[in-house]
């Protein structure tokens, strides 16, 4: 079958603004495998030659002082190793015999340059839009301003730990901060929160070396730079030769003397079987396709998580559908790409839990059932899990209680050892989760970690924190909206959401601080600024293995003085407190942002100081 090249630009023209814009109809991986297939059919294509552009509706146009061009891309080592041919050809010819190569990350964001009074993204090349306004909202320009070329990107683990069930990357959430006037509650936290920043490229760490070095080291190269805490694609390898970069040019796509190395992950191909559906504890369904199975990475993968029940009906899942996976380091497979889709999608209509009519909320199918039974179990789940003080009740050991009829937390803690071993328990571990009950009453934990462990939607560990510096816990049945509203952080929408959800869980609320659990109570706002402490107001990370006590508990102690907990290093981290076994990398990232890194000595010295003055 003949491939018209001038559909399959169309068609790649239509995924590059759906890119642009924040809303990725196909992963990376499949546009790139498609320029790739237009670039072998059709080499002068003027798709492969020009900028693939992006806009930003009714924004000031800025021309750039030089143009913003795309980068030439190379996918394996003979791409690479023909890129260097022609780089030492060229320097042959004027008389350059020294070549060397500075690498860095290829970054995963939003490409813009920062002259220190316009933050202007990279448009068609030539000509971008004014987004300084992306500073206003809270993006944290790493190193200070006026740093040139760069991208804005959200700190990697910030968004696995917070968002990665919200956006399908963080690059559509970075869209949406610039492009929108209006920020949903996510975006707000992570802004507040210092997590969403323009890193220029000259704060990336690199590499240099021949040419030579790089092409038979591009691996290890890559990996060196694998502990950076923002999303990457590759590394971009540069000539550092000035008078060479001179003598090659650019062509309208791309400058001559660059290229940005990408390398995929060990794929397999297999076929789907079924789908089997999961019920989370907020009622989201997640599809979990049974794969023939096939050996990657070293492991036999049967089971491939998709994203959700809109991912199934618009790349056509279902069984016999044959599918690429991936697998580049994570130890969870990733859908790569659908090679040949299914007839037959099995998009359920009732709940594979309870038997009760599912809803749809966007592009997630829903149980909004609070009967149901997986709900029950991921509830009562979630609350162990996040009080984090007693062990034992792992899911199989809650689904054998809640099938018992033991399915409220009421109920649960009015259990003792008889009771277990009356389920089928045996004698040692009866006596245990009847232990595990009272040490979770009785050791300390967290009054917002109580509160987050009641699983209300829209509420977790951070909000429930912040809520409490305002209104204490028992006082939360009565709270309305509006009162929810004046608290930095919480919008009109996330406020209805939180007080539906305490007036659900109300009973299950007061009923738990009747038994008495050993709350360590939140300071409210007005008491954490009058703290008089070294680190009142800064801005703290913790990181690696504690030798006087465990993190958390530090962070607790921190929180106490006053300090501002992070979960990453960022540009507004003022002191990072390292542990045993922190990474170099770490370490380099924190001296290259400015923050000041302390030992755990060293810390304890420094907060003990103000107390003994």
């Amino acid at each position: 079958m003949t491939i018209d090249t001038d559909q399959l630009a169309n068609q790649l023209e239509k995924y590059n603004a759906a890119y642009r814009s924040g809303q990725p109809l196909v992963d990376d991986a499949t546009y790139d495998r498609m320029v790739e297939q237009l670039r072998v059919l059709d080499p002068r294509h003027p798709f492969l030659h020009a900028i693939e552009p992006e806009q930003f509706g009714g924004r000031k146009e800025v021309r750039h002082p030089y143009p913003m061009l795309s980068l030439e891309k190379a996918y394996s080592d003979a791409q690479l190793e023909r890129f260097l041919n022609r780089v030492f050809k060229e320097a042959r010819g004027i008389g350059v015999s020294q070549i060397m190569f500075n690498a860095t990350p290829k970054l995963d964001g939003l490409a813009a340059r920062d002259d220190g009074k316009v933050l202007a993204s990279r448009g068609n090349g030539l000509v971008g839009y004014d987004i300084t306004n992306a500073f206003d909202k809270g993006v944290i320009p790493v190193g200070g301003r006026g740093q040139g070329l760069g991208e804005i990107v959200v700190v990697k683990s910030y968004f696995e730990a917070h968002l990665s069930d919200k956006f399908e990357h963080p690059r559509n959430m970075v869209v949406g901060i610039v492009s929108s006037d209006i920020l949903n509650r996510d975006a707000v936290q992570a802004l507040e929160e210092g997590m969403v920043q323009f890193l220029p490229y000259g704060q990336l760490p690199s590499w240099q070396g021949d040419g030579n070095a790089l092409l038979h080291n591009i691996d290890s190269i890559i990996q060196k730079f694998a502990g950076l805490d923002y999303p990457m694609d590759g590394l971009v390898a540069s000539v550092m030769d000035q008078k060479l970069k001179q003598h090659m040019g650019a062509t309208a796509h791309h400058y001559r003397w660059q290229v940005a190395v990408k390398r995929k992950g060990e794929t397999a191909v297999t076929q789907v079987q079924s789908i089997q559906w999961q019920v989370g504890r907020t009622g989201n369904l997640t599809p979990v396709m049974e794969v023939v199975p096939v050996a990657l990475s070293g492991a036999t993968i049967r089971r491939v998580t998709a994203h959700h029940a809109g991912m199934v009906v618009k790349l056509g899942i279902g069984p016999g559908a044959h599918i690429e996976i991936i697998r580049s380091g994570e130890v969870i497979p990733k859908l790569e790409h659908v090679l040949e889709s299914s007839a037959d999608i099995p998009i359920p209509q009732h709940c594979p839990a309870c038997g009760l009519p599912l809803s749809w909320k966007g592009d997630f199918l829903r149980c909004t059932h609070m009967i149901c039974p997986a709900q029950t179990e991921q509830r009562i789940s979630h609350w162990f899990r996040t009080l984090g003080n007693a062990d034992w009740f792992g899911i199989k050991t809650i689904q054998k209680i809640t099938t018992a009829g033991y399915d409220t937390l009421e109920k649960i803690y009015t259990l003792k050892e008889p009771d277990f071993v009356a389920m089928g328990f045996g004698p040692v571990q009866s006596k245990n989760l009847a232990q595990a009950l009272q040490t979770s009453r009785t050791k300390p934990v967290e009054d917002w970690r109580f509160l987050a462990a009641l699983g209300i939607p829209d509420l977790g560990v951070g909000d429930s924190r912040k809520l409490l510096q305002h209104i204490a816990l028992e006082d939360l049945p009565k709270v309305d909206a509006a009162r929810l509203e004046q608290i930095s952080g919480f919008g009109a929408i996330t406020s209805r959401s939180v007080v539906q959800g305490l007036a659900e869980v109300s009973g299950t609320l007061l009923h738990m601080l009747a038994l008495g659990f050993n709350l360590e109570r939140t300071a409210p706002v007005g008491a954490v600024e009058q703290v008089n402490s070294p680190i009142a107001g800064k801005n703290v990370v913790f990181t690696g293995k504690m030798q006087r006590g465990s993190r958390e508990d530090m962070q607790v102690e921190a929180l106490r003085l006053g300090a501002h907990v992070q979960s990453a290093v960022s540009g507004t981290t003022d002191y990072l407190i390292c542990g045993e076994k922190v990474g170099a990398t770490k370490r380099g990232k924190a001296a290259q942002m400015g923050v000041r890194t302390l030992s755990e000595e060293e810390y304890y010295q420094l907060i003990q100081a103000q107390s003994s003055s």
